[in-house]
């Protein structure tokens, strides 16, 4: 499962962030004018530094498809007159840790490194951010790396469904395909084409700068004049906004396989909405909360129609919705799609009990400390909420948004956002009484 689920991750890692009571979150800015949040720890010679850029594979020109992802891949291949090996070798005899990753919305570079090795490892950190090899061997050895996911994910009933259901909702969108692109879309691609993709996404308009543990605000603002200051000004413009596409039903991909797989939504709601955490907290009661959520408790528990269900808001930056996933036996998931059907509107017909609203105001108020474990996801959390434009505040007023919301208003808002007739279902297996 990948694209749409990727804004998911990011909404549910700031929602169910943790907070400690020493996080002093301070805002830095360079001398060059980049901007970074910081939480200095000096007990520990030893620092995490992440990047994010906003745009990500939705910035893929057209017909290349995959480029952006492939590119974020290859950032590790080498630079300057290291190549793969060389690169790697570096990392290891400085005991740093670097880490590309390529979403629909973004990309992201993440660093863990000593403090007597900080300015070497960022020298190579800026080799492979600001000017990577690209280099030939590499990138064909990599595209066979992404063929071969890309020939396993064709088998995947999961990935089928994915791949069917945004194609659906999104059409032409970078949404509406995978961000790994198709064998032909990655079999076309070019040195240059990586380039590209390179110039476009990563670039100086577009990013999120954290750092925890043991820098100052004057090193950062040093190092991050040192590690960006090669970038472009400017990357390419972002997508349009897309509007979910699919209308109410069931569509049937035939595939052979024992059991079935459903992905399921509609339209959502937007994080900055006033309403966002009365809609989440009804999420995490209908199906985002595990075994104790209600989905779980109707489809799996009473019924045994599932080993697991699901649903949960996506809140992505050019589009929302609702969405869930649930597999079953050729011959229950009819059913399973029913009881999802029902619990959708009971939801709507009935909604929350004052019960069930404070049991989920305590796990997540709860939950919110535990997760500000370490330093690298101190930093990955406070990239995601500049990303989705919170303030450091935010790690102080979360509870107090969760613990505002009422009764009277948590139903109202389940009648806006939860809409139990616009369902569809996309079904990827051999469904028996679907079509």
């Amino acid at each position: 499962m990948k694209q749409f689920f990727y804004s998911l991750v990011t909404v549910v890692t700031i929602i169910a962030a943790p907070l400690r009571a020493d996080i002093d979150v301070q805002e830095v800015t360079s001398p060059l004018g980049f901007k970074a949040w910081l939480v200095e720890d000096h007990t520990i010679p030893f620092m995490s530094l992440r990047l994010g850029f906003k745009g990500g594979a939705s910035l893929d020109r057209a017909g290349k498809r995959g480029s952006v992802n492939l590119m974020m891949a290859l950032l590790e291949e080498g630079t300057d007159d290291l190549d793969a090996r060389g690169f790697a070798r570096e990392v290891d005899e400085l005991a740093a840790s670097f880490n590309f990753d390529a979403s629909g919305d973004s990309v992201s570079v993440s660093a863990r490194m000593l403090s007597e090795n900080r300015d070497a490892a960022i020298a190579l950190l800026k080799g492979a951010v600001a000017a990577p090899n690209f280099d030939q061997v590499a990138i064909d050895r990599v595209k066979g790396q992404v063929l071969s996911i890309l020939q396993s994910d064709l088998k995947d009933p999961n990935e089928i469904a994915q791949t069917a259901f945004n194609k659906a909702a999104f059409g032409d969108h970078p949404y509406g395909s995978t961000l790994s692109g198709t064998a032909v879309s990655i079999e076309s691609l070019t040195r240059k084409d990586i380039q590209n993709a390179h110039r476009d996404t990563m670039a100086r308009d577009r990013v999120f700068v954290s750092a925890v543990g043991d820098i100052t605000a004057e090193e950062l603002g040093a190092l991050m004049d040192t590690l960006l200051e090669d970038l472009p000004e400017t990357g390419t413009a972002m997508p349009e906004r897309v509007e979910f596409g699919l209308k109410p039903g069931i569509t049937v991909v035939p595939y052979e396989t024992p059991q079935s797989v459903a992905l399921f939504g509609h339209r959502g709601i937007k994080r900055d909405d006033p309403d966002f955490f009365a809609a989440f907290i009804a999420s995490n009661i209908l199906g985002g909360g595990g075994l104790d959520s209600r989905l779980m408790e109707e489809v799996r528990d009473k019924r045994g129609l599932t080993y697991g269900v699901y649903s949960f808001l996506s809140a992505r930056d050019h589009a929302e919705l609702v969405v869930g996933q649930v597999a079953s036996a050729n011959d229950r998931v009819g059913a399973a799609i029913d009881v999802i059907k029902d619990e959708w509107a009971r939801l709507v017909n009935e909604g929350v009990s004052q019960e069930e609203l404070d049991v989920t105001k305590t796990y997540l108020t709860g939950a919110y400390p535990l997760r500000f474990d370490g330093n690298g996801p101190i930093a990955n959390i406070l990239v995601g909420m500049q990303m989705q434009g919170l303030s450091k505040d935010y790690i102080n007023t979360r509870n107090d948004n969760v613990n505002a919301v009422t009764l009277k208003e948590i139903n109202r808002v389940i009648k806006d956002v939860y809409l139990p007739d616009d369902l569809h279902f996309t079904v990827v297996g051999k469904p028996e009484g679907l079509e």
